[in-house]
C-alpha cells in the first residue's frame, strides 16, 4: 500500500491546480502558484508506509522574464548543469548521451558544501511538456533517495508585462540521521532557490541579447 507526498496544499480548478506554500516548513510564508493540471501530477510523490516519516518534500517557484523556449534550452542540458547551478564545478556524462532517460552523469561539487560528488540519473526529459526529472543514485553527499522534478509553463503577470515563464521545481528526499524535516527542507530549498535564481538571470540575459 502506498500514499502520496505532496509539497503543497491542493485546490482544484478547471485547467490549473494551485500549489500553496510548503506545509512542512511553517516558517515560510505561503505562496499561491497556479500550475496547469497536465503538469501537476509530476509534483506528487508516492511513498510506502515504511518511509513516510523519514521523507520530506518541498517546492520552489520563480517567474522568469524570458520565453519558455529560452529557459528550456538552458534547463534541459543534462550534460551541463553547471551552466546555471553555481554549486557545481564540473559534469561528465558517464552512461548514455545525456538526452535519453537512463543517462547518468557525475557532477563535482564546489568546496564548502557537505558533498564532493554526485551520480545522477535522468528520469524524465520531455521537450514537448517542458518537464525534466533527475534522481541521485550515488556519490558522496547526504541527499539519499533524492528525486526532483522541474516543469515550465507560460504565464502572464498581473501587471501586464507580457508572457513570462514559471519554473516549478519540487523534490523529495530522505531526512538525514540527526536532522529534522524542517532542517532538511531549509538546506535543500536554499540550494534549489539559488540554482533557480541563477537560471533566471542567465535566461533573462539571453533573452535580452536575442532582442538586440
Amino acid at each position: 500500500m502506498t500514499s502520496t507526498l505532496q509539497p503543497h496544499h491542493i485546490n482544484h480548478h478547471t485547467t490549473t491546480t494551485t500549489l500553496t506554500g510548503n506545509f512542512h516548513n511553517q516558517q515560510q510564508q505561503p505562496t499561491n502558484i497556479s500550475v496547469p493540471d497536465n503538469l501537476f501530477h509530476y509534483h506528487t510523490y508516492p511513498l510506502s508506509p515504511n518511509n513516510i516519516n523519514n521523507r520530506c518534500c518541498s517546492v520552489v517557484v520563480l517567474s522568469i522574464s524570458a520565453s519558455i523556449n529560452t529557459v528550456w534550452s538552458i534547463l534541459r542540458r543534462f550534460d551541463n548543469p553547471q551552466g546555471y547551478k553555481n554549486f557545481l564545478k564540473s559534469c561528465h556524462v558517464i552512461v548514455g548521451d545525456g538526452k535519453e532517460v537512463g543517462s547518468l552523469r557525475e557532477v563535482n561539487v564546489i568546496s564548502g558544501l557537505p558533498a564532493t560528488k554526485s551520480i545522477e540519473r535522468l528520469e524524465i526529459l520531455d521537450d514537448e511538456k517542458k518537464v525534466m526529472s533527475i534522481s541521485i543514485v550515488g556519490g558522496d553527499h547526504r541527499l539519499n533517495n533524492y528525486r526532483s522534478v522541474t516543469t515550465l509553463h507560460r504565464t502572464v503577470e498581473d501587471d501586464g508585462d507580457g508572457d513570462r515563464t514559471m519554473v516549478v521545481e519540487s523534490y523529495v528526499v530522505d531526512v538525514p540521521q540527526g536532522n529534522t524535516k524542517e532542517e532538511t527542507i531549509v538546506f535543500v530549498d536554499t540550494i534549489v532557490r539559488c540554482n533557480l535564481q541563477s537560471l533566471v538571470q542567465i535566461a533573462e540575459n539571453l533573452e535580452k541579447n536575442k532582442r538586440i
